[in-house]
C-alpha cells in the first residue's frame, strides 16, 4: 500500500517480499477494515472489489449472561462502519494494481540484508539479497519496513537503540475457519466463565471463530466435536443457534501486546507489525498498519516535493500517539471479555460490572465505537 501511494504521487519504488505470489493471495487470514482504512482503499482506487464482496457492518455485539446487547455503530458513531475483507483479498487487490502499473516487485527473496541506513551512512541505503541464483542490490535513499513481526528490519537495527515494551498474556485464541454461513450477521463477541469465544465471518460461507485457551495449547487437544460443543457452550443465548460446518482450518494463537520506541533509526522507518502487534480482540493489526504508512507516505511525499525533512523526522512521534492509544483500546477490550486465571473474585465482579456499564451507558459505548470504527489518522 506504501507502494501505492507514492506510485501516486510520481515516487519510485522497489518491494521485496520473501514469501512467492501464490503464498500471500491464497493464505486465508483475518480482515476487518476500519471506516479510515475502507476510505484509502475507495480513494485511491484499489477498492472496486472490497466494495463490491465485502461484508460492511454498521455495529457490534457484546454477550454476556446469555443476553446480547448491540453497539450501533451508526448511532454512536457517526454513521461509520467497519468492513470484512480478508487480507489475502487485500494482496490480491494491491499486486494487481502494482503490477499492471509496472512496478518493481521481488517474489522469493532471502538472505535479506540492510546497509547503510544508519544515521552517519552515505546518501545511499543498501538492501542485499538474493532472488534465486542471482544476488541483487538495491540502492534507495530509505528503506521501509513493513516485514512484520518476525523480518529482518527491526533486528537490523544496533542493540541499545529501540526500546521494546511487552506484554504476554496468560491465554490464546482457538480460532476455526468453518464451511458453514455465519449464525449472526454481525460480530458476536462473548464473555463466559469458561472463557471468551468470537463468532465472525470471512465470506456469506465462511465463518470464522475463536475460543479462549492457553497460549501453549495444541490444536490436537481440540478435535472438532470438542470445538463445537465448547463455542455453543460460550456462545449461547436464548432463541439464537449456532450453525456449524466442515472445519478447514485450525490453529492456536498466543496473544502479546509490543511496541518498540522509535519506530525509525537513519533511514530505515519501521511501520505495521515490524514496530508493533496488538492483540487480536479490537481488530487493529491490519488497520494500525495501514494508519503507519499513510503517516509516513505524507512525509515521503512532502520531502521529494520540498526537500523538508520535518515530516520524517515526525514520523515515530506521530505514529506511537495513535499507536498507544490503539494499544490502550486492544488491553481494554481483551481485559474486559476474557478470564484470566489469577483473577479473584472481586475481578471477576468488577468485570461484569465493566460489561453492565458499557452496554448501559451511551457514553461508554460511545468509546467503544468511535474506537472500534477507528481513530483519526493523524
Amino acid at each position: 500500500m506504501l507502494s501505492h501511494l507514492l506510485h501516486l504521487r510520481g515516487i519510485e519504488s522497489v518491494v521485496i517480499e520473501s514469501r512467492s505470489r501464490q503464498y500471500c493471495e491464497e493464505r486465508v487470514r483475518a480482515g476487518l477494515l476500519e471506516q479510515g482504512t475502507v476510505d484509502l482503499f475507495t480513494e485511491t482506487g484499489v477498492g472496486d472489489r472490497m466494495q463490491r464482496i465485502g461484508l460492511l457492518h454498521h455495529g457490534l455485539n457484546l454477550r454476556y449472561h446469555g443476553c446480547t446487547h448491540r453497539i450501533d455503530f451508526d448511532e454512536l458513531a457517526g454513521g461509520k462502519g467497519v468492513m470484512i475483507y480478508p487480507q489475502q483479498q487485500v494482496l490480491q487487490d494491491l499486486f494487481t494494481a502494482r503490477l499492471k502499473a509496472g512496478a518493481q516487485i521481488f517474489f522469493g527473496v532471502r538472505d535479506v540484508k540492510l546497509q547503510n541506513f544508519e544515521p552517519s551512512a552515505p546518501a545511499n541505503a543498501e538492501i542485499h539479497f538474493r532472488q534465486g541464483d542471482r544476488e541483487q542490490i538495491i540502492a534507495c535513499d530509505f528503506i521501509a519496513g513493513c516485514d512484520g513481526f518476525h523480518g529482518v528490519s527491526r533486528p537490523s537495527v544496533p542493540h541499545g537503540v529501540l526500546t521494546p515494551f511487552v506484554r504476554h498474556y496468560p491465554f490464546g485464541w482457538l480460532g476455526i475457519l468453518a464451511e458453514a454461513p455465519p449464525s449472526w450477521h454481525e460480530l458476536i463477541y462473548a464473555h463466559h466463565e469458561r472463557g471468551f469465544a468470537l463468532l465472525t465471518m470471512r465470506t456469506p460461507q465462511l465463518s470464522r471463530l475463536y475460543l479462549q485457551c492457553d497460549p501453549d495449547d495444541d490444536v490436537s487437544n481440540w478435535p472438532d466435536s470438542r470445538v463445537w460443543e465448547e463455542l455453543h457452550t460460550r456462545l449461547a443465548s436464548e432463541g439464537w443457534s449456532l450453525t456449524e460446518g466442515p472445519i478447514v482450518q485450525k490453529g492456536v494463537t498466543p496473544m502479546t501486546s509490543f511496541v518498540i520506541e522509535p519506530m525509525r533509526y537513519g533511514k530505515l522507518f519501521l511501520a505495521g507489525d515490524a514496530a508493533h502487534i496488538v492483540p487480536p480482540t479490537g481488530a487493529k493489526g491490519l488497520n494500525l498498519a495501514i494508519a503507519d504508512i499513510r503517516v509516513l507516505s505524507k512525509a515521503l511525499i512532502e520531502f521529494y516535493a520540498t526537500t523538508r525533512r520535518d515530516l520524517l523526522d515526525q514520523y515515530s512521534d506521530t505514529c506511537l500517539r495513535r499507536v498507544w492509544k490503539v494499544q490502550r483500546f486492544s488491553w481494554w477490550m481483551t481485559a474486559m471479555l476474557h478470564i484470566f486465571k489469577d483473577d479473584n473474585l472481586f475481578d471477576r465482579r468488577r468485570q461484569i460490572a465493566e460489561l453492565d456499564y458499557v452496554t448501559s451507558s451511551r457514553a461508554a459505548a460511545q468509546t467503544l465505537a468511535e474506537n472500534y470504527v477507528g481513530l483519526p489518522f493523524d
